[in-house]
């Protein structure tokens, strides 16, 4: 067995993980200290504050919980739904499939209002459900990593004003890459991943409940299921008190710090151009090729693109051959879009014009090996010449 390990190094343009920024990982290295440490504790205060920025929220309860994106989403089911309790579920993707099953387990009444996987939820649909059920919870994923569908908040946000619901919101994957504003959008539950848009290795789970849902979780009439999870008892960590619940994974926070950051100091409006204008860019790569998004213009997300494969074209065997002679890693789809799509991760630190360049020349290199035949260096043509002319405005939104 050899003593050392050397990972390549691979242009992670999955679904997540996305590239790593240096500092990131050289903050990681630091000397580890105890997580109940006065250091230590000054840094989880830097820490939410941070993600209180990046959330766009004043949240008092807004912290990394320990475990990925997936323990989020555990998390913000687990605290706010016990047995009996109405909750309405959108489902247009795998991971509001997953959401439904979170609630089942905590013995929810589950109401489920589904779209296609590619498109939006219809707002009237999720009303005319919650006419019926009364939800005490209106749970929506806000980017779905599964189909590459933004899914708009505000309208669902006056759902839940009109039948007291909580509105719980999945942010995993545009968290850092969209707009993702938590107070003005009136989101009572959001949760995200570090590993997406953040560009920090997964391990963390960035976590934000209002006043509002912190009434609800006091006024339980059972324990949380979870007791890893529970809040009550994970915010006397996080909070004044700073009692100890579990040891806190101190080198990743260390990690989140740095992205934060970076976050901030790129400035969240010039970050969202940024990831904006390179997926304009990439789609006008792909559709030079000949190439189709899965995703009506409108709804597309930035950080996470579906394209339709087509039907002459082996999915596993052009990631595969992108993976092995370009060091390039895309994801294939998931549920019932599994051979059917590319899902192409364009988050954080992976969102780069050379990037994006480099895998629309690797990417027609692979579809002529399977016979599709598209115009020579049109992909990258079409990319250059929008990336060339959208500029990032310091603080201006895109037009």
């Amino acid at each position: 067995m050899s003593d050392d390990f050397n990972p390549p190094q691979r242009i992670l343009m999955g679904p997540g993980p996305s590239n790593v920024n240096p500092k990131v990982l050289e903050g990681m290295g630091k000397p580890v200290i105890g997580h109940l440490d006065p250091e230590f504790v000054r840094l989880m205060n830097e820490v939410q504050q941070l993600l209180r920025t990046v959330f766009q929220t004043s949240n008092q309860l807004t912290l990394p919980l320990s475990g990925t994106g997936s323990a989020g989403m555990e998390a913000a089911v687990a605290n706010f739904v016990e047995e009996g309790d109405p909750f309405l579920v959108g489902v247009h993707g795998v991971f509001g499939q997953r959401l439904a099953e979170e609630a089942r387990r905590c013995r929810g009444q589950v109401t489920t209002v589904e779209a296609p996987f590619g498109e939006p939820l219809n707002p009237d649909d999720l009303r005319a459900a919650a006419e019926k059920c009364r939800p005490k919870v209106v749970a929506v994923v806000h980017a779905e990593t599964s189909t590459g569908v933004l899914q708009p908040l505000e309208p669902i946000k006056e759902i839940c004003e009109d039948f007291d619901a909580l509105l719980l919101a999945d942010t995993v994957t545009s968290l850092g890459g969209h707009p993702v504003a938590v107070d003005s959008w009136g989101v009572d539950i959001c949760y995200s991943g570090t590993q997406k848009c953040l560009s920090c290795p997964p391990g963390l789970a960035p976590f934000t409940a209002s006043e509002r849902a912190l009434e609800r979780l006091h006024s339980r009439t059972s324990k949380c299921q979870s007791w890893y999870l529970d809040l009550s008892m994970v915010c006397q960590y996080w909070g004044e008190k700073r009692t100890y619940h579990h040891t806190a994974p101190i080198s990743m926070i260390y990690g989140l710090r740095e992205a934060l950051r970076i976050v901030v100091e790129e400035g969240l409006q010039n970050r969202w151009n940024r990831h904006q204008k390179n997926h304009l860019g990439f789609v006008a790569g792909i559709e030079a090729m000949g190439l189709k998004m899965h995703v009506s213009r409108e709804f597309r997300l930035w950080s996470l693109n579906t394209v339709a494969i087509p039907e002459t074209v082996n999915d596993l065997e052009v990631r595969q051959q992108l993976l092995s002679d370009f060091d390039i890693e895309i994801g294939g789809g998931l549920g019932e879009l599994q051979g059917r799509v590319w899902r192409v991760g364009l988050m954080g630190e992976t969102s780069r014009s050379r990037n994006i360049l480099y895998f629309l020349h690797a990417l027609e290199k692979c579809l002529r090996r399977q016979g599709f035949q598209c115009p020579n260096g049109a992909g990258v043509a079409a990319a250059s010449e929008i990336l060339g002319r959208l500029s990032v405005t310091e603080g201006e939104p895109l037009d």
